[in-house]
This record gives structure tokens, sequence and C-alpha cells, in this order.
């Protein structure tokens, strides 16, 4: 009976027009949590898809572009789904016009994608200059703004020239300056267009498949220490071209920089101490790993320290795994951004499981163990199951952990495996709906700063190690057929409907578009 009442009057808060409350899926029916959310996001929301480079413009060696480390990586037999590569993909070098109409066929007024390194400097330095990338990236930011879209610009989203990879990567600490200097010469060269920048995209991911494990390019396997050492060079040449534009660019530019960190919900799998403590180590370690020293300390999180520097001494380590800052570098990363970008995708149940392994390994370094309900929808991709209520909780653990920093969700999507084509995705909308509902909550009723929504993808690409097998797109892409058509999912035009209203609509009511 108390249920009942309380169901009752949470529709009638929610809803506004019916005692029935709505959920959007069957195994999430908490009426203090799942219950559908009517309303509008603020006026100057921004509303946006998300790309990255190497992922969907092909032309991987014309126009003088030089080799990234996922031109290599993708050209190595056994790396890649069936040896696919980014060679083509989605063609999107030589679509521009295309690309552009369906972004404006879905309405969004921004359009996240990456510069290629290696199409504008194809040695990776300043002293080889590619005139057709620059070009290139000219043409679509021109192309965007005729079209009311303003570009979101990531300056790193994973493919590093391979030229720096032969001296290192991002474990040589040289790159903190070579990076320096390249994003000097974006913000020079494309500032007077860009007003929002993102200087890295997922460190977590890049640093851990690329460096410590090498399911990614450029495959090193440095267990113990590789994603530590990257990560630590990746941090301050983060925070030096932050201050870089602060002082050399944005009294004219008048522009913001943040940087975009992906992270999980992790969700303690029982009420007990242990499994409390675990998940709230699983956060702070993958999102605080980088979170941390830009928002918060100008270091690394303690409990993260503390855990890596006894793991490292138990095998005998003089010194930890995890590097060192400097006062000076500490003072450089404080609040070395503008916005948090957010990349969210789906939650994990996490229990406390203590590793006592003699080999260093950064996935046990942390003493956690994170599973899925096996209730929980699955997706095309093994890591992503949709759990929506995940990300409103990891968005009040940012407000809570580092206050009213402005928020971006610059990516969020759900994958299916290749096939038949199925433009009748409605798992996908239903998807969307839910996720997107989550992050309205979040900012009406919790306090959110959030600023806006950015979905991935625009339509099916090159999906790394996966290739293309997992498709994301808004848009289907047919990558049989030379020309590469996009074309619509029903997904598509729910977010373009979402978008029309800056919300979701009470039954009934009208747009006032």
């Amino acid at each position: 009976m108390q249920t009942t009442l309380i169901t009752t009057v949470l529709a009638i808060f929610y809803l506004g027009v019916s005692a029935e409350p709505e959920f959007l899926y069957k195994q999430f029916r908490d009426p203090e949590r799942d219950v559908f959310h009517y309303g509008k996001f603020p006026s100057d929301f921004a509303w946006g898809v998300a790309t990255a480079s190497y992922q969907i413009e092909g032309a991987w060696n014309e126009d003088g572009k030089g080799p990234s480390v996922w031109d290599t990586f993708a050209h190595t037999p056994g790396k890649t789904h069936l040896n696919q590569t980014g060679d083509v993909t989605c063609n999107s070098y030589h679509k521009i016009e295309e690309d552009v109409k369906n972004l404006q066929e879905l309405g969004v007024n921004h359009y996240r994608f990456s510069l290629s390194w290696s199409r504008i400097m194809p040695k990776g330095t300043p002293d080889v200059i590619n005139p057709a990338g620059v070009k290139y990236y000219h043409d679509l930011i021109d192309a965007l703004l005729a079209a009311n879209i303003q570009p979101m610009v990531t300056l790193f989203h994973w493919d590093l020239p391979q030229p720096l990879m032969d001296i290192g990567g991002w474990e040589n600490e040289l790159m903190h300056a070579i990076f320096v200097a390249y994003a000097d010469f974006c913000f020079q060269e494309f500032g007077g267009k860009v007003t929002k920048w993102i200087t890295f995209n997922e460190p977590t991911v890049f640093t851990v498949f690329g460096y410590e494990i090498g399911y990614h390019a450029p495959g090193m396997t440095h267990l113990g220490w590789g994603a530590y050492r990257a990560g630590h060079v990746v941090l301050k040449a983060h925070a030096t071209a932050y201050h870089l534009y602060d002082k050399k660019y944005r009294p004219l530019q008048h522009g913001i920089v943040g940087i975009t960190l992906h992270s999980r919900w992790y969700e303690p799998k029982s009420d007990s101490e242990a499994d409390r403590e675990a998940a709230k180590r699983a956060i702070t370690g993958e999102l605080g790993w980088f979170a941390h020293p830009v928002f918060l300390t100008g270091d690394y999180p303690e409990v993260a320290k503390k855990l890596i520097a006894d793991k490292s001494r138990a095998v005998g380590l003089t010194s930890s795994r995890f590097p060192e800052f400097t006062e000076e570098e500490k003072l450089m990363l404080k609040g070395s951004a503008d916005f948090f970008g957010l990349n969210h995708y789906s939650t994990s149940y996490i229990e406390h499981k203590a590793d006592t392994s003699l080999i260093p390994n950064i996935m046990a370094d942390l003493d956690y163990k994170a599973t899925e309900d096996d209730s929980w929808d699955r997706t095309g991709s093994w890591w992503l199951r949709p759990v929506p209520w995940g990300l409103r909780k990891n968005l009040n653990w940012i407000k809570d952990t580092y206050g009213d920093i402005p928020v971006y969700i610059t990516e969020n999507g759900m994958s299916e495996n290749d096939g038949p084509m199925r433009l009748d995705d409605m798992d996908r909308v239903t998807y969307y709906r839910a996720y997107i509902n989550e992050i309205l909550k979040a900012q009406q009723i919790d306090g959110v700063n959030l600023k806006g929504y950015i979905a991935w993808t625009l339509m099916d690409n090159f999906e790394w190690a996966e290739g293309y097998n997992e498709r994301f797109g808004l848009f289907h892409v047919d990558f049989e057929d030379p020309q590469k058509p996009r074309r619509p999912r029903a997904s598509a035009k729910a977010f373009a409907e979402i978008i029309k209203n800056n919300g979701f609509l009470k039954p009934n009511e009208k747009s006032e578009l």
C-alpha cells in the first residue's frame, strides 16, 4: 500500500498528467530513481554528435598525410577484427558536404571531431606542415559554421604520428613539449573559428590499452608501469597546453579548453563496507586518476598512491610504479581545465578483491572486481550494458567531488553487431531516451552544471580493434559500397526530435518551435 502511494505521488510529480509512471527498461522500475522525467534543458544547451579522425576520415596516405600509430597497428595482421583497417572507412575526407548535411538533419548545434595530427604534421613536429591537411580542416570548420554548427575540436584522439612513436610515444618525456608545439599551431591556425577545445580523449583508455595491455595501438605491453608513465606525460602536456591557450590565445579568441575523461559508474555489489570502499576506489582510480590532478588537488588520488606504492614494495621495488609530480607541476595541473568532458556508456557492480600477485598489473592495483548483472540488456559490445541510472550517479559524483565545474557529456551511445542493415533500431532509441532523461534529472533535480550532450556517434565507423564489427552510428554506413552511403536510423530521428524539443515534452504538449 505504501509503495503504491509513493509511486502515485512521484508519477504525478514527474509526469504531471498521469497516475501511471513511465519506465523505459523493464528491469529498472524504482519509482524514486527510474521514473521518466519530462522537462526541457536550458535554451543555450549544446546538442551534438562526436567522431574521431582515424575512425571516419580514410584517405590514410593521401595529400601528404603521414602514418599514425593506428595505420601501423591496423596494418599488422592479427591486431584488428578480420584485419580491417581505417584506410577508407567512411571516407569523410572526401565527404564534408554530405556529413554536414546529415548533421543539419539531426538539428545539432555542435559537432565534436578530432584533428589528425599526422595529417597536419606528417612527422609530428611543426618543422613540416602539410597544407592539404590544414586546408581540409579549414574547409570542414567553414562548412560547419555556415550551417550554424559550432566545432568542438579534440586535439588528440589516439592517432599519434608514427615518427613520434618511433621515439617512445607517450612514455617519452619529450612528448610533453612536442604536443604543446602541435597544440600551439592548432590554436593559432584554427582558433579564430573554434571556441571549444579538448586536449585529450580518454587518456585512461589509450594509455592502458596502448601501453599496458597492447589491445590498441601502439600495442605496447609494459605491464605495471606503461600506462602510468604515459599518463604522467599526458597530464603535463595537457596542463601546459591549457596554460598556453589561457595566456596566449584566450584574450583574443575567447575560447575554452577542457579534457575528456572516460568513466563507467561503479556500484557496490553489496552493502558491505568492503564493497562500498571498493566501489569508491574504482571510481576514484579510473576517473580520479586524471580528474584529481586537473580538477581537485594537482596530484593523483591518495588512495591510488598508497596502494600502488605498497604493491610496488611488495615486489621488491625501491620506488612506486606510480610517478610523482613536482610541487611546481602540481600547481600547473590544478585547475587546468575550463570544463569537464565525460564519456560514459555503462555501469558495473564492484566487489572487494585483494590481489596478492607478485606480477605488477595495473588492472589489479586497486583491489576490486567488476561484474555486470545478467538481467541487464546486452549490446554489440561485451563491455556495454544499458544502465541509465549509472550516468546520473556518475554526474553527481563529479559534482560532489570536483564542485560546480561545467560538464559536457562528450560521448554516450550504444552499439550493435555488424550484420544485415537494420534501420529500425528501437533498442538504441530507448537507450538514448533513457540516458538523456537521466542527465535531465541530474541537471534539473540534482543541480549538476551540465552544459551539453554529445552523442557517439554520427555514423558507423572503424571501431578500433573491433573494426567494423561494432556499429554505434545514428546513421548506418554501407562499407561494402565504394560510395559509403549513409542512411538515417530510427535513432537519428528520435535524437533529432529530442533536440527539436530541447528535452522531453509532456504528452499532448506541443513544441514551441
